[in-house]
């Protein structure tokens, strides 16, 4: 029997113009499907022209100019539908999705579809979650006491992932896929006998006790910064004001 992390895996990832999920817009997207460890990749990229202008430091980070997104990107409403079905695919497939730190590249995509569609990602998955597997919460709970930043390049460089053109949404979601393959290898006698659909449900536990440790290391540290303990979306809280 094959085991879940060898086997079909999907991996999703955007570059955006900012870290406020609530407030910045996509301006690209990819989406990688591999049916088995080491098999051909199909790569879907999206690139949006957002409406808005791309703060230089974005810009520094992914390399996209507003120049650039003017000329070749889409316009993000049908864009964010495509990408939405898209992830709904997996879905219907029973394909895992990964998403490296999912609250933010989900949130943000359920934020666009609410600016752009008047609608929600629960909604063009039929109010069915995705099962996600985010290496970022993986990594923090199987190997927890290790020091050090746990960002994709760290994550890549501690379990010997190639990650070339770093920033770039298909690089990006293809060294996430090999991560969670390679996480799942070296966790094996604690991670093969539960299913995706359990591990989902047990990041979410896992990623809320994460929070409630870093919440309480800043309160520490006296910085004021609050820490959302949802997983692997956050909730509209303009909706249910």
């Amino acid at each position: 029997m094959t085991r879940w992390y060898e086997g079909p895996l999907a991996a999703f990832d955007t570059e955006t113009t900012g870290v406020d999920v609530e407030q910045d817009r996509i301006v690209s997207a990819a989406l990688i499907v591999q049916e088995c460890a080491g098999g051909r990749v199909r790569t879907t990229r999206w690139l949006v022209n957002p409406g808005v202008p791309v703060p230089p430091g974005a810009t520094e980070v992914h390399g996209l100019t507003d120049e650039h997104l003017q000329r070749h990107g889409r316009w993000p409403a049908p864009v964010v539908e495509e990408i939405a079905r898209a992830l709904g695919e997996q879905q219907i497939a029973g394909r895992p999705v990964v998403v490296m730190n999912a609250p933010f590249d989900l949130t943000l995509l359920d934020r666009e579809l609410r600016r752009h569609r008047a609608s929600s990602l629960s909604r063009y998955l039929d109010n069915r979650p995705l099962t996600v597997l985010d290496p970022r919460v993986l990594d923090k709970h199987l190997d927890r006491y290790r020091k050090g930043r746990r960002t994709l390049t760290d994550l890549c460089a501690h379990y010997g992932i190639d990650l070339e053109g770093a920033h770039d949404a298909a690089a990006d979601a293809m060294a996430s896929l090999e991560l969670v393959r390679a996480v799942g290898r070296r966790f094996a006698s604690r991670l093969e006998r539960l299913t995706p659909a359990e591990l989902h449900t047990l990041q979410a536990v896992w990623h809320a006790a994460q929070a409630r440790g870093l919440q309480a290391w800043f309160a520490r540290q006296g910085t004021p910064e609050a820490v959302d303990p949802h997983w692997p979306l956050r909730p509209d809280l303009s909706a249910a004001a």
